[in-house]
């Protein structure tokens, strides 16, 4: 197996986003899930630095987009033009042609725009014109939203919430990690230190072996009990989807493999629920519930739900 590399990943791209460990590590094995990412923070905090320090360390192919209303759903899936001196129609790619999409405010584009990054989310493919072509492979997308200040937003629905793997925010950096940031970025951004510690190919060998990695049947009955109960609980009127388990399943094999072990155990179940369920569970309308609230109720579901005890052998 090759969980070291993993954590040269992580070393390499620290050198660029300095402080929040464990937010690169969320990133790294929601990367090893083979999921999509929403970080939803303040700007200015390193969401851009941290994913553009990642396509560097795994050497893959990345692109940005500056999401504003007029960006359209050809920007993103490509469009065909004409070839008057080849007398035919050829294919432009769009964003999505690459490794590693960094989708910068998601929720300041038209609801159009958004469906159709998050169809080829989860289709893993474009259609333009009737020809379907894939995405390359690995594909990630890294999306983010302000979620200060509701002025020309457009808010993801449930629906489309539900295709993230995670949410997570990055949040202030204390006194230690913000003078630590100051002195580092007296000249460059830290990018220009990171070099590529793995290949494309590495990546797609160890997203293989995390999906070998061994699940008990109690671990699998801890994520569907932690599920029911989110289901059940007359604090939140949708609870985690199908969708979601798989989510915290795969999180969960992740965590295990980046820890250097070749099973699961229920503390890499209890680690990733709050990532997984968070932005995939709805408050009851009528308690005037945030999404800080809502992570209270998912914490204290957490710990009213025990977790399989360890075989006595």
């Amino acid at each position: 197996m090759q969980q070291n590399k993993a954590q040269k990943v992580i070393e390499e791209v620290k050198k660029a986003f300095i402080g929040k460990t464990e937010c690169v590590e969320k990133l790294m094995t929601a990367i090893l899930a083979g999921g999509h990412v929403l970080v939803e923070d303040v700007p200015g905090v390193g969401k851009t630095t941290l994913a553009l320090a990642f396509a560097k360390a795994m050497n893959v192919a990345q692109n940005r987009v500056q999401f504003t209303p007029d960006v359209l759903p050809a920007d993103i899936t490509g469009f065909t033009v004409y070839n008057r001196e080849k007398d035919g129609f050829f294919y432009r790619p769009g964003a999505v042609m690459c490794n590693i999409l960094l989708a910068d405010e998601i929720n300041r584009t038209s609801p159009k725009t958004q469906a159709a990054l998050l169809e080829v989310m989860e289709e893993g493919s474009v259609t333009v014109d009737g020809v379907t072509r894939p995405v390359p492979s690995p594909f990630l997308v890294i999306a983010t939203q302000n979620p200060v200040g509701s002025a020309g937003t457009q808010l993801l629905p449930q629906s489309q919430l539900d295709r993230f793997l995670i949410c997570f925010g990055i949040g202030y950096p204390d006194a230690a990690e913000e003078m630590d940031i100051l002195k580092s970025r007296r000249s460059g951004n830290g990018l220009e230190d990171v070099r590529p510690v793995i290949s494309s190919q590495e990546l797609m060998e160890m997203k293989k072996e995390v999906e070998e990695v061994f699940v008990h049947d109690q671990v699998y009955d801890y994520i569907v009990r932690l599920a029911q109960a989110t289901r059940n609980n007359d604090a939140l009127e949708l609870g985690l989807s199908p969708r979601g388990s798989l989510a915290l399943l795969k999180m969960a094999q992740a965590r295990a493999y980046r820890k250097g072990r070749s099973f699961v155990i229920p503390a890499d179940v209890a680690a990733e629920f709050q990532d997984v369920a968070a932005h995939r569970v709805q408050p009851v309308s009528s308690s005037g519930m945030d999404r800080v609230r809502a992570a209270a109720v998912l914490e204290r579901i957490l710990k009213e739900t025990p977790a399989p005890a360890p075989e006595k052998g």
